[in-house]
Order: C-alpha cells, then structure tokens, then sequence
C-alpha cells in the first residue's frame, strides 16, 4: 500500500448505531445500562459468595470466581463508550484509548478461552474420574493454571500490540464499528498491513480454535460418561446442566469464529456489529446465569446471605 504523507490521527470516530433514531437510541441506552448493570451485579455477588462462603471453597466455584471477575471486566471495556455514544452527538475516542480498548478487549477475550478449558477440564475430571478429582485437582495446580491463563494471553496479546503501535494512521479516522476492533483499524491505516493482518489472524484462529478443540473434547468425553449414567433422571439433570454450558459456548465461539476466524469481507459490517454485541453484551450478561445462579448450592448460599442481610437491617420484620 503507498503510504500518505498526511498529519497523524489523534483521535477516532466510532460510528457505531449512529444511523438509529434518537428515540431508539434512547431505548437501546436504558436496554444495554439495565443489562450492564445486571451483569456487574451478579458477577460481583459471586465473586463475594465465593470468597465468604466455605461451602463454595472448591475448584469448580474458583474458577467461576475467576470467570465472574473478567466478565466484569471484559463487558467494561466496550459497554460504557457504547452507552455513552448512543448520548453523545461526538461519538469519539482517543487514539491511546482506542489502543487500550483494542488491548484489553483481545487480552480479556483470550484469557476467558484459556478459562473455559480449564472449566471444562474441571468438569471432565468430576464427571470422569471423580476418585481421583481431588489428587489432579489441588489448590495448587488450580492456581496454577489460572494464573498461566491470565499471564499468558496478556503477554501474548502484548506482543500483538507492539505489531498495532508500529501502524501509522494519518488519514480517515472513522471506525465503522462501536469499539476499535482489528479489521476497521486495519483499514485505516496508511502503511501496509498485509504482515500484520497474517500474523493477527493466525494468531486470534490458534487461540480460538485451539480453545474450542479442547473444550469440545472434554465436553464430549462427559457427554460420553453421561450416556453410562443408569437412571434417567440422572442423565437429564446432566445434560441439562452441560446443555446451558453448550449454549454459552456457542454464542462465544461463534460470535468469535464469524468475526475473527472467517475470511475478511465475508460478513457485513451490520453483521459485524451485532454478532459483536451477543460477545460483548449478551454472553456476559447470560454467564452468572448459566454458571452459577442455576446451581442449588449458590442460589442456597445467596438466600441465606439475602436472609441474613434483611434480618440485621430489618431486625423487626
């Protein structure tokens, strides 16, 4: 690509729904503050269940800890910009803010795959091999790989950034998209990307792919030591619960594999956008449902602590 001798970007302009009414765009605000605040809440209260409450002192409620805690996150980065655009008439973000959104967006996503392997490791070893559950899975090792989670994919999407800092963006500066994601940041650059795209897609398809393959493959041993279950109450109650595991992975997977993992310009940028939201907004909001709140003993630990609260702060009732 020839390069353009023109002044630097400072800044960027997210599109996003601009094209929306601004009555619609009022409505989708109170929509995505509502679901935004929902999901903060649940995962905060979880991740505080977890922490008092001996009973959920296991590996498989660490991990949902874990999981809860990057949700919070991960939802962080992109919500509140596209709330506040959706008010805003400038609907601009930073090149350095841009830069970081892209950053944590990418690392917290690649984290939350690594999570999800060890989540369904976890879940192999009980359905599996529960003699020896509690030898594999030691506090230790649990930490352990909960800590490579995060290190790794921080210290590999690091490297990735240092690919994006080396762009120069010196011409268009409107990113057709609610966020700053790969392809739109990309196409605005005025330097060849062709190197980068290659070593991002290669990069983002290993994660993703890889992720998957390994999840799936528990998934599909505990499938195959569910169909030895005896009864078939005991069956159902376990395909039911690994069936909303299933659905939370699809919307994960595929909203990822569709934006990340499939060949440029097939897809729509409209397309884009919304298969962006069920990653952004959707499967965030669903998880502290899917993972946690469904389970009995954490809707018994939540009811007592509600119990509790209500007692001392309403002694009389």
């Amino acid at each position: 690509m020839k390069e353009r001798n023109e002044t630097a970007v400072s800044e960027f302009i997210l599109l996003g729904f601009s094209s929306l009414s601004e009555k619609l765009k009022i409505f989708l605000f109170l929509i995505l503050l509502l679901t935004y605040l929902i999901t903060i809440t649940g995962n905060v209260v979880i991740i505080f269940l977890v922490w008092v409450d001996h009973r959920l002192h296991s590996p498989m409620y660490f991990f949902i800890a874990n999981l809860s805690f990057l949700e919070t996150w991960f939802t962080s980065v992109t919500s509140p910009k596209l709330m506040l655009n959706f008010l805003s008439i400038r609907q601009t973000i930073s090149f350095h803010g841009c830069m970081a959104q892209s950053f944590f967006y990418l690392a917290l996503g690649a984290t939350e795959f690594c999570l999800l392997v060890v989540m369904s490791f976890d879940r192999y070893v009980a359905i599996c091999r529960p003699l020896q559950y509690a030898t594999i899975m030691k506090q230790r090792f649990c930490m352990q790989v909960v800590l490579g989670s995060w290190v790794g994919s921080f210290t590999v999407i690091s490297l990735r950034m240092l690919l994006i800092l080396k762009l120069r963006f010196c011409g268009p500066n409107v990113i057709n998209n609610f966020f700053c994601d790969n392809s739109p940041l990309f196409q605005l650059s005025c330097t060849d990307t062709s190197g980068v795209r290659r070593v991002d897609s290669i990069l983002i398809s290993n994660v993703v792919l890889s992720s998957l393959c390994l999840t799936m493959l528990s998934y599909g041993s505990i499938f195959f030591s569910i169909l030895q279950i005896p009864t078939a109450t005991g069956r159902q109650k376990a395909f039911s619960t690994c069936g909303s595991h299933l659905t939370a992975l699809a919307i994960a997977y595929g909203s990822c594999i569709v934006l990340y993992a499939t060949p440029s310009g097939n897809s729509s940028s409209d397309v884009n956008k919304g298969v962006a939201l069920l990653n952004t907004v959707l499967y965030p909001f669903l998880n502290p449902f899917i993972y946690s709140l469904r389970n009995k003993t954490v809707r018994l630990v939540l009811r007592e602590a509600f119990n509790r609260s209500t007692t001392k702060l309403f002694p009389n009732l």
